[in-house]
This record gives C-alpha cells, structure tokens and sequence, in this order.
C-alpha cells in the first residue's frame, strides 16, 4: 500500500483542537459525509441549537451500528488477522462445544499429516468402534459400516460436513491407542496454545464434560485459520458429501453401495456473504452452538455463539443470531494491513555507534471502523536527541498513522539492539555538536 510519509524530527504534542478530536471519537459511528457537516459545523462555533440537532441525527444513525440484542447464551466476534475482539457477550462462560470439538480433532489430525506420520491419501478400514451402530442415540454419522475402507480425506469431510461421531472416532483411534488418550493429546494442545479453560473427553463434542469458552474458542479457530489455511476451501465450505461410493464397499456390494448425499450442517454456506466455514454443534447440554467465519474485502471475522435455546428452533435462533453478527460486524468494522518498509535508520548520539536501527513496535494490521481508512497517510516522528546507553527496544518515537478523518493509530518505533555508551572523546565530541546543534 503506498502511503504518503513525511517525517518529524521530533516528537509534537496534538495540534488538533482538542474539542474537535473529542468530536471525532463521539461521531465515528457516522457516515463520512455526516461527519464532515458536524466538523464543518463544529468549526464555525455551532450555536447549541445546531449540536442538539446534530446529536439528534448522530442518535438515530448510531442505532444501525449497535449490536443484536441476542438470546445464545454466549458470542464473541472477532478479527482474525489482529484478535480484536469487537463484540462480547458472556464471553468466559464455560459452555461444552458440542460438536465444535470436532475442530480440534481435525487440528491434531492436520498436524499429524503436517508432521509426515500421516497422509491424506492413505487408506483407513474403520474399527468396530467406530461403526455407526456402535455410536451413541442421536448421533450425527457418516455412516461407517463393516467391511468399508475409506482415505483420511474422505473421513475428514465426514467429519467436516456431516460432522460424524463415527468420523471422529475413526480418526482418533488412527492416531491414539484409545478414544480418552486421544481426548487427552487434545487438551494439552488446549494448554499449549494458551486456551486454559477449555478441555475435551472424548473426539467428537458428545459429552457434556468437554468445554470452552467463546472468547478461547474464537481464539482457537484464529488459530486454526492461520495454521491449517486451506482447510476452509477443502473442508468447511464444502457444501454436500456422498458417502459410502462404490469404492468405498465389499465387491458384492458396489453395485448398490447406499450412498448418502448429505448437506453441511453449516447453513450460511451460500446464503450469507463471504461464510466458508467453520463447524455447528448441538447437546441438550449446551444448546445449539456455531462457529462462523466469512472474509469479504479483505477482511476476515470470526462469530462464535454458544448456547442458543435447546428445544424446537433453537438451531434458526443459532444461525439467525450468526448472521446478524456477520452483517452488523461488516457494517460496522474492518482490517487495515499496512505494507510499510522499515524506516531508516536513526542518528544517535554519545554511543560506539552513531546510528540505531529501529522496528515497528506493534503490528502494523489493525482493525477499525469500517468509515475509517480513507486517504491513508502517516508521519515518523523522532525523539530528539537520542543519547546512549539506550538498551534494545527503547522507544525512539512514533509512526502516527492519519486518514481523512484525523489520526488513526500510532505504532511505537523502538531500537532493534542496545546502542552502548561511547568512550569518553567520542562523548566530549558529541557534546559539542550538540551544543551547536541546538544553539541554531
């Protein structure tokens, strides 16, 4: 992204009014056009009469931006580039997943084949625990059955879009001596990633004793994403899966395999914008869970609602609920990922060296309101003098980030490495530049 830069040679307080920056924050919410008539306004001194109406106006745009009110117990909405979370409601309940549980089945599973210990293309023959008629009442199945033989692909797409407890069995026992142990390489990789509050029993979500979080959860999917990127394009998004196919069964049985076309129990796939994944999940336990995600300009979100109504139609309020999340987040909020250089170096004085390389002391994506980010453009403003010793990521300054509606963001710039104190000529030589440095 080329973006116009000037640089400061030190550090300024706001020139801005700060009235009007008080007036920015309170207006974000509105269109840009509103903004620049309050900012018009506010400049010619707006008597009181005109701030009440353009309160009035700001009141009744703002209502488009304000969250669902929602019935699950439990959601989050999160960016999955920076891990923002724009929206939270109960969002460290501890609720079972369901079959949410599946993901981080399918996670282990990825890692495996990642690792070289597995491939996609193998072919595994189901063990009689994993049948589906040795799964427990109300299970979703892919149908495993006696005599079959199917590839890790095909049970991960029976895991992914049928959300099979028979799937998840398979695979676990594929890679674990028991369905427990199996549970148990599955919290630890909870604990390693950081996800304290969430824990599993079993591989496919049907205990009540396995559970999260929504904030963990959306945390973990972000996760999932960044590690696994292909798995929404040839897993979660696919819409339908037939199985068992002739391949699939005995030779006596190929001529009448009894296939199964089964849809994604994902129903935004193609009914909302963007949505290419992730999971649904339902127990009596924890009602009807989903978690979501849809890219659209660029910019990725992750919804996560757990605990919609068990009983009839608590799977409509669910996906109801999941989709006014996924509009009202893109109406309201975006990305910004900058691709800046690393700024030149920077003078230093009184060190063994005269120059200090510095880096950007914050990720440069953020995410922000969807009216901002327009006629981006940024300043590097520098301390002035910087004197050694100054130790590694000593903060040298900012690069302040502006768009048509003011500042945006600062990143601090900081010292890559420690800059050590210059012998004593080195210092005394300084001294005098600086002397008449500052005497100009």
């Amino acid at each position: 992204m080329g973006i116009p830069c000037k640089i400061l040679s030190q550090r300024h307080g706001d020139t801005e009014d700060p009235n009007l920056l008080f007036l920015s924050a309170f207006f974000a919410p509105l269109p840009s056009v509103l903004w620049r008539l309050c900012e018009s306004l506010f400049r010619r001194r707006l008597t009181l009469a005109a701030l009440c109406f353009i309160l009035f106006i700001f009141r009744a745009a703002a209502q488009a931006s304000f969250p669902p009110d929602l019935i699950s117990q439990a959601a989050v909405v999160m960016d999955a580039t920076t891990g923002t979370l724009v929206y939270y409601k109960n969002s460290d309940y501890e609720i079972p997943p369901a079959s949410l549980t599946k993901l981080m089945t399918m996670h282990l599973v990825f890692r495996e084949i990642e690792a070289g210990r597995a491939s996609l293309d193998e072919i595994i023959v189901p063990v009689r625990q994993s049948w589906a008629i040795n799964q427990l009442p109300l299970s979703s199945l892919m149908n495993l059955a006696p005599g079959q033989q199917l590839s890790l692909r095909e049970l991960l797409l029976g895991l992914a879009v049928f959300s099979g407890n028979d799937a998840a069995v398979a695979l676990a026992l594929r890679f674990a001596p028991t369905v427990r142990e199996f549970a148990e390489m599955m919290t630890r990789e909870a604990e390693t990633l950081g996800l304290a509050r969430t824990r599993f029993v079993d591989a496919s979500g049907y205990s009540e004793d396995n559970m999260t979080t929504a904030r963990e959860f959306a945390e973990f999917c972000r996760i999932y994403m960044e590690a696994h990127p292909d798995s929404l394009r040839d897993y979660h998004s696919v819409r339908e899966f037939a199985y068992p196919r002739a391949e699939n069964v005995a030779e006596q049985y190929r001529h009448n395999p009894g296939t199964r076309v089964q849809r994604n129990r994902n129903s935004l796939l193609g009914k909302v914008e963007g949505v290419d994944g992730l999971k649904t999940g339902f127990i009596f336990e924890s009602g009807y869970n989903i978690a979501l995600t849809a890219e659209r300009n660029g910019s990725r979100f992750i919804v996560i609602i757990l605990g919609a109504p068990a009983g009839w139609g608590g799977d409509r309020i669910r996906d109801d609920e999941g989709k006014q999340l996924i509009e009202w987040v893109f109406n309201n909020y975006k990305t910004i990922k900058l691709s800046l250089e690393k700024p030149d170096p920077v003078r230093v004085w009184k060190g063994k060296t005269n120059h200090a390389e510095i880096v950007f002391g914050a990720p440069l994506d953020f995410t922000t309101l969807a009216e901002r980010g327009e006629n981006l453009r940024y300043a590097i403003e520098y301390e002035e003098p910087l004197i050694a010793p100054l130790p590694a990521g000593s903060n040298m300054g900012n690069l302040v980030l502006y768009d048509s509606l003011g500042e945006l963001r600062r990143i601090p710039l900081l010292t890559k490495e420690g800059i050590e104190r210059g012998g004593f000529f080195k210092r005394l030589f300084d001294s005098i530049r600086l002397f008449f440095r500052r005497a100009k």
